[in-house]
């Protein structure tokens, strides 16, 4: 496996944003340090089926298997009961977080239709990103004769960065497609 956005990080990204910010250290330098995929399976309580193919299809994404989330209280309103799993979710590190990071930069984002660029006001106050995408197809891996329902997924890329503006530098120097606003 390459590790492009790795190398791309170590190489142009820290020296960049040690200049931009003024760090005196490397270790003060930003960095990404896990990346989680979640999605909310409402469904998935009456049709175990959708939780199969959900489990499955962010496998595929991620190369990770996912985890099941399960209702911790019961919700009459819903329909739903303690225990029941309504979701999935994958937290990403290391090689496969930067490998996912390369695919959804460089791959899906741009896969996505009518697309203009990502809000760059999704930030949390703390240098962490998040973002929703409407339908899994924008991922290569993921064939469309397979799937049966369209569904979206939220992405939060967790940083070390302190400032929103230090994590959009971040994030915008590996090649994250911001709208200008």
């Amino acid at each position: 496996m390459t590790q492009r956005l790795k190398n791309l990080y170590e190489e142009t990204i820290v020296p960049k944003l040690k200049e931009q910010f003024g760090y005196t250290n490397i270790h003060q330098v930003p960095k990404v340090v896990k990346v989680t995929v979640n999605r909310g399976l409402g469904e998935a309580s009456q049709n175990a089926k959708a939780l199969e193919s959900s489990l499955k299809e962010l496998a595929t994404i991620t190369g990770q298997k996912p985890v099941v989330t399960r209702a911790k209280k019961a919700i009459a309103g819903f329909k739903i009961r303690e225990g029941m799993p309504v979701g999935i979710m994958v937290t990403l590190r290391s090689q496969r977080m930067y490998a996912f990071l390369d695919r959804l930069i460089n791959l899906a984002l741009p896969r996505i239709r009518d697309f203009r660029g990502i809000s760059p006001k999704s930030f949390d106050g703390r240098g962490n990103y998040s973002l929703g995408v409407r339908e899994q197809l924008i991922f290569p891996e993921i064939d469309y004769d397979s799937i049966e329902q369209i569904r979206g997924m939220d992405i939060a890329i967790v940083t070390t960065a302190t400032t929103d503006e230090e994590g959009r530098a971040l994030l915008k120097a590996m090649g994250m497609p911001f709208r200008e606003s």
